[in-house]
């Protein structure tokens, strides 16, 4: 449908479309493996939302900064503590830690860091709603950490390398010092509300992120 002289007229649409980089053809696709990314590695499995990140930004090496929630960053970026090449991991932050919730609040900071030049990502145990916007981010990593996952066994400054364009995620660190790592008990209480108390026995049942985070049926179980 169309105005013509205040008239509501009607016209053929088009038959290609009139801007390649909104609607791409098949025959030329903004991106010829579509825009979520499987990374695997010494971390676990996580996904990626790699088309929202710039092609420049998809390969970053550099040191680990520890955090075990959102709030704990973002004072740390407030107090100026953050303006480094680093890869923020944010863990404890999965199912069965604490119901996973909404980690947006992360996007902001990290999206100043990189636009001031550094190399900047992001891995969670945690969800993002639209992944991450411009930053790299390897979320749901599975197992999560309270469920024995790798990223417990990750140091402050620690080099970790994430190749979105290869769906690679590791630790840079001899094998060896790498198998003997204690995994890090989160002992940190200061979450535990009510809501997340009446909640705790589900919490305790519940299956990975990429299984679903289910608690009420197996996800091992498929119908025929």
């Amino acid at each position: 449908p169309c105005l013509d002289g205040g008239v509501i007229g009607w016209r053929d649409g088009p038959s290609k479309s009139l801007d390649a980089e909104v609607v791409a053809s098949v025959a030329e696709p903004v991106s010829k493996t579509g825009g979520l990314q499987l990374l695997e590695g010494r971390l676990g499995r996580s996904v990626i939302k790699s088309s929202a990140v710039a092609s420049e930004h998809r390969v970053v090496r550099a040191p680990a900064k520890v955090f075990h929630s959102q709030a704990a960053l973002k004072e740390a970026f407030e107090a100026g503590e953050l303006v480094q090449d680093m890869v923020a991991v944010v863990r404890f932050q999965g199912p069965r830690a604490n119901g996973m919730p909404e980690l947006h609040k992360l996007t902001p900071a990290l999206g100043v860091l990189q636009d001031q030049g550094y190399h900047v990502a992001l891995v969670t145990d945690g969800r993002m709603s639209g992944a991450s916007g411009k930053v790299p981010a390897a979320i749901h990593v599975s197992p999560e950490c309270s469920d024995g996952g790798k990223l417990g066994q990750i140091k402050e400054g620690d080099i970790i390398r994430l190749q979105a364009s290869t769906g690679k995620l590791d630790v840079i660190i001899d094998e060896s010092e790498w198998n003997s790592r204690a995994h890090y008990k989160n002992n940190n209480t200061d979450n535990q509300t009510d809501g997340r108390l009446l909640f705790s026995n589900m919490r305790a049942t519940v299956s990975s992120a990429e299984t679903g985070a289910l608690s009420l049926f197996d996800p091992s179980i498929r119908p025929n």
